[in-house]
């Protein structure tokens, strides 16, 4: 009889601490609602940074609009692998140029008609969207502290960092200078003062 109880008492406390592990599981993989409306927003951030990209490649044919869209891509999937692990619908949409928040699709509005006038202003559009980028993603980063978030986080700053690296030498080539409108000036010195990183995808 005390064999059968002891037995009971074991199968009891094995399931109430199988119970207690898939709480800690449930809770690890719940995220806040600003999470959530972050990895929303840089869904089609970086859709918008895509899209924009292949409108200004489509009119002038330059190489870098091309390369970095394909990065933005790679950005849009590692969001997307996210928003699929936490069970969160994905609000961008498959046609370009479209979008569900309505102030990312006034702004694709607004750079693509600015990236339209010449490749001077496109080259200086990318630069800006890459600043605005690497802005949000800071402000993204101090609203979890979820290893797998932080470090797509990171690895898309490492890629917002290459591409502004890019957008602002080529600029400097045709003669022109960016100034940031997002991040501190003293931020971008040292971004566009540093060799390009690897930013491991």
């Amino acid at each position: 009889m005390k064999k059968l109880t002891l037995v009971v008492l074991a199968l009891t406390a094995l399931i109430s601490c199988s119970n207690d592990e898939n709480d800690v599981i449930t809770q690890s993989a719940t995220l806040s609602q600003q999470e959530i409306d972050d990895l929303l927003f840089l869904r089609e951030e970086e859709k918008l940074a895509r899209d924009v990209y292949l409108f200004s490649y489509d009119k002038y044919a330059e190489t870098i609009f091309n390369s970095i869209s394909q990065s933005e891509q790679q950005h849009m999937n590692s969001v997307l692998t996210l928003l699929n692990t936490y069970g969160i619908a994905d609000p961008a949409s498959s046609e370009r140029g479209v979008f569900t928040n309505q102030a990312l699709q006034s702004l694709y509005d607004d750079l693509t008609s600015q990236s339209d006038i010449s490749l001077l202003e496109a080259l200086k559009v990318g630069a800006t969207i890459e600043d605005l980028d690497l802005n949000d993603i800071h402000e993204d980063e101090s609203n979890t502290t979820k290893e797998d978030i932080i470090n797509v986080y990171e690895k898309l700053s490492c890629g917002s960092r290459n591409h502004l690296r890019s957008y602002t030498s080529q600029l400097i080539l045709n003669g022109e200078s960016y100034v940031p409108q997002f991040i501190s000036l003293a931020e971008f010195t040292e971004v566009i003062n540093s060799e390009s990183e690897r930013c491991g995808y």
